[in-house]
């Protein structure tokens, strides 16, 4: 498999993850705020509803179950950090309020099934 059909294969598989965890929090009845939202500090891959919470979602594809461990590095986290604060910033700027938010992970096996993890990662603004 050349270079470039792999990372077209991760594309369309990264895709098919954030499509499914969407799925998996519709579910539950979050809603759906930002898909792949691009900030100036980073990319956040779902923001979502979920009750009066602002939840911020990394979701990481797996190819299988042993790979779940430590998903999320700490300089993903820094710049997911920091995109989450540019968006609360501009909710800020908007409604003069500022949401109750949390980090959550979905994690996506290769068999379609979705691992939420709640709160992952304490939530810290700036």
């Amino acid at each position: 498999m050349t270079r470039r059909t792999k990372g077209r294969t991760a594309h369309h598989a990264g895709h098919a993850a954030e499509a499914a965890a969407t799925r998996a929090y519709a579910a539950r009845g979050a809603q759906v705020l930002e898909t792949r939202l691009k900030t100036p500090e980073g990319e956040i891959d779902l923001i979502l509803r979920d009750g009066n919470a602002l939840v911020f979602v990394e979701v990481k594809q797996r190819k299988n179950n042993t790979e779940f461990a430590s998903p999320v590095t700490a300089r993903q986290w820094e710049r997911l950090e920091n995109a989450a604060n540019h968006y609360i910033m501009g909710c800020h700027r908007k409604t003069g309020v500022q949401p109750v938010c949390r980090f959550d992970v979905a994690l996506v096996g290769h068999d379609g099934q979705v691992q939420i993890i709640e709160n992952a990662r304490s939530f810290d603004t700036y």
